[in-house]
């Protein structure tokens, strides 16, 4: 048997027949065809962020960590390996005065991970990782290694380039093994980062306006109070005024990880003082302001773990959206002890992005990993789903295949360009077959 791989919540595990690190596509490719001719499914893993259980296998298990770095960089656009964290290409387009031009708030995924099953940040005119994709090079079933691009005219499979590539980019594996990644850059720049404490009450008030007026807009509401932490992030031209090493480590360590984690603590204990808590929480918010490089604003550091559930719903119905949310929470007698973060997205072209088609708004609720809350999240999936929501592929959900067809108009379309690609279903797994049929 081969090593036991858990992800980052420790919520989901499993001990596959064998594991490989290939260092080459063609490692990869040579893996593919030894898991098909032996009758075994295969699938990569990423670091382990997802809270699904999308990247298990009980067949060949494949690890990230051989393929990563930049692999090649053009006019405009870098390609890197499948297993390169966001941190590292960071770091690396810094170097080179490149950067993307949005992100999530979490460096640890791999960019295949991040990608494939639609991790997205907040923004009013760019969408998420894989709306700034230019290109993906993968294994299919056979072990053939594919480049397919955005702008390609020609046809894999029978299936027409620009149709595989819509469908690839959030395709949870399903297609094929994703070797490498091109992205589209531009030259870095700052962002002027402002957090502010508000109302929930003043937010849905002013909603339209928060969204048209900031560039990424960010909220965290506190359950039980009224309080909001605010983040509101625009393009600046400098100079760049970043936080200092100890108001950096007070906000992005202590208070944040902390001392944050020591109340979830508490609260875990006893449940009864969690609004307390989150009022003296509240208390202590206030307003500040920073400049800087913007993948270090784009970016949080997470080290209280969690358990999170994140549906899309229509960017028109997200006022509706959170007053049901706080409306069940004042019925309920569930003590919630992690914030719920709210964020905007323009509509997107990929065929299974959360996005697809429609401008969407987002919203994640979070419980602390020790304790656990089944019923609150389903009680915040009956309100997503009333409104036509679309659960994050990489966040705990219920929903199956017949579901997921009914808010996915492409949702056909992709499955039968996965049955030209991998008949066999080599890429499925337990999860998949629950969400895709």
């Amino acid at each position: 048997m081969g090593e036991t791989f858990r992800n980052w919540a420790r919520n989901q595990s499993v001990t596959p027949a064998e594991v490989r690190t290939p260092s080459s596509p063609e490692e990869v490719s040579r893996a593919v065809r030894d898991a098909v001719a032996s009758g075994r499914r295969v699938r990569m893993t990423g670091t382990g962020h997802s809270f699904t259980a999308v990247a298990l296998t009980d067949g060949l298990l494949l690890r990230p960590g051989g393929l990563t770095g930049i692999r090649e960089a053009g006019d405009g656009w870098v390609t890197a390996e499948a297993g390169t964290t966001i941190g590292a290409l960071n770091r690396e387009l810094q170097r080179r005065g490149l950067a993307l031009a949005n992100m999530g708030d979490i460096d640890a995924q791999t960019v295949a991970g991040a990608v494939q099953t639609g991790t997205h940040g907040s923004g009013r005119d760019v969408g998420g990782m894989a709306d700034q994709v230019l290109a993906l090079e993968m294994v299919l079933a056979d072990g053939e290694i594919v480049t397919v691009r955005g702008d390609g005219d020609g046809r894999i499979r029978g299936v027409a380039e620009r149709d595989l590539f819509d469908a690839a980019r959030v395709s949870l594996g399903a297609l094929g093994v994703v070797t490498a990644v091109t992205f589209r850059v531009e030259p870095a720049f700052l962002l002027h980062s402002v957090r502010e404490p508000m109302t929930l009450t003043a937010i849905l008030g002013s909603l339209d306006t928060l969204v048209a007026g900031n560039e990424h807009l960010d909220f965290f509401w506190l359950p039980h109070t009224d309080t909001c932490l605010t983040k509101r992030n625009n393009r600046a031209p400098g100079p760049a005024s970043p936080p200092g090493v100890f108001r950096h480590w007070l906000d992005k360590h202590f208070m944040e990880n902390t001392l944050f984690g020591a109340l979830c603590g508490i609260g875990g204990r006893r449940p009864e003082v969690i609004p307390r808590l989150n009022a003296l929480s509240a208390a202590t918010l206030s307003a500040s302001a920073c400049t800087d490089t913007s993948h270090r604003v784009f970016t949080s550091v997470r080290e209280v773990r969690f358990l999170e559930m994140e549906y899309a719903v229509p960017r028109e119905h997200l006022g509706q959206a959170l007053r049901e949310v706080r409306d069940l929470l004042d019925r309920r007698d569930w003590k919630i002890s992690f914030p719920v973060e709210v964020r905007v997205t323009p509509a997107s072209d990929a065929w299974l992005s959360t996005a697809y088609g429609r401008d969407s708004a987002y919203i994640a609720c979070h419980v602390y990993r020790p304790t656990p809350n089944p019923a609150y999240f389903e009680g915040v999936e009956e309100i997503m789903t009333r409104l036509g929501g679309r659960p994050h592929w990489g966040k705990l959900h219920t929903r199956d295949a017949t579901y997921l067809a009914q808010v996915y108009p492409r949702f056909a379309d992709f499955l039968a360009v996965r049955d030209a690609l991998d008949p066999g279903h080599a890429f499925a797994n337990d999860h998949l077959d629950v969400v895709l049929g």
